[in-house]
């Protein structure tokens, strides 16, 4: 990953006629982003569900990497060559809703994933990232990028109370070198922490499974201290298996999971359910 990163390109795009952040990014990202418009704009109009697993399935056998993001300055990282769980979501977001667009260039593509990946689309440092996924979630439905339909598909109330940012400064080198920056994420937790929530119980998970679409956001809550969410893939069906696409820590690439989705749930010691978000098309 380190090697891979020394050849990273620092550029200026153009959004709207103003000059965006710089962003960091290689030749191949560009050479994967253009074989996927060339092979999906057949695809552009599809329901933004079936356009979401099949951007999902390009990605398959893409390797596993952590922490690809973690450059400095805080810029937009494209990363199409190796992703972590989230990573992929967000390029898989962010593509199929450029692939939908009237202008599916990479550019649109990287003002998209900003939108995505960052409090108000805007970047001016390591805390405007949305690092907590149920505050990606809730920022996101308020942009109209998602919506949160765990309540409406079988949902029960959901204590959050993140913290692990705020109280492990030193697991993050940005926090450990800002005590200042620790503060606003402390900040933003108790924001998160007030905010309602739902989840789908793990053994409720089949039960609710017509309300659970292919194309789906599946977020896997987590009982470990302080976090919200350890997981997250794109929901998919294999016959009448409903399971999920995701970059796996095991498998360390992106697979369609062999396991059904509850079962996987039922399997981690520290999953209790699931939320579920659906991605909206873009206009």
């Amino acid at each position: 990953m380190k090697t891979s990163w020394l050849l990273f390109f620092s550029c200026f795009l153009f959004f709207r006629g103003q000059a965006a952040d710089k962003i960091y990014y290689t030749d191949e990202d560009r050479v994967v982003f253009d074989r996927y418009v060339s092979e999906m704009k057949a695809n552009k109009s599809l329901p933004t569900g079936e356009l979401m697993v099949k951007t999902a399935r390009f990605f398959l056998g893409t390797p596993y990497v952590a922490a690809t993001l973690e450059m400095e300055p805080e810029r937009l990282v494209v990363n199409l060559r190796e992703m972590d769980c989230m990573t992929l979501v967000e390029n898989v977001v962010a593509l199929t809703r450029t692939i939908q667009s009237e202008n599916p260039s990479f550019e649109t593509f990287c003002k998209n994933l900003q939108a995505l990946r960052y409090r108000n689309g805007e970047i001016h440092d390591y805390t405007d990232r949305l690092h907590y996924t149920t505050d990606w979630i809730f920022e996101n439905q308020r942009k109209g990028i998602v919506e949160d339909v765990t309540s409406a598909a079988g949902g029960v109330s959901l204590p959050v109370n993140v913290s692990f940012m705020s109280t492990h400064p030193d697991s993050y080198k940005p926090l450990k070198e800002n005590p200042e920056l620790t503060a606003r994420i402390a900040v933003k937790e108790k924001e998160i922490n007030a905010r309602p929530y739902y989840y789908i119980l793990e053994t409720e998970i089949n039960r609710n499974a017509t309300g659970i679409k292919d194309g789906d956001i599946v977020c896997f809550v987590t009982t470990i201290k302080g976090l919200d969410i350890s997981h997250v893939g794109v929901v998919c069906r294999v016959g009448d298996k409903l399971t999920f696409i995701h970059a796996s820590t095991t498998q360390k690439k992106v697979i369609v999971n062999e396991a059904p989705l509850q079962e996987y749930v039922e399997s981690i010691k520290r999953n209790s359910g699931i939320m579920i978000v659906r991605p909206q098309m873009s206009y």
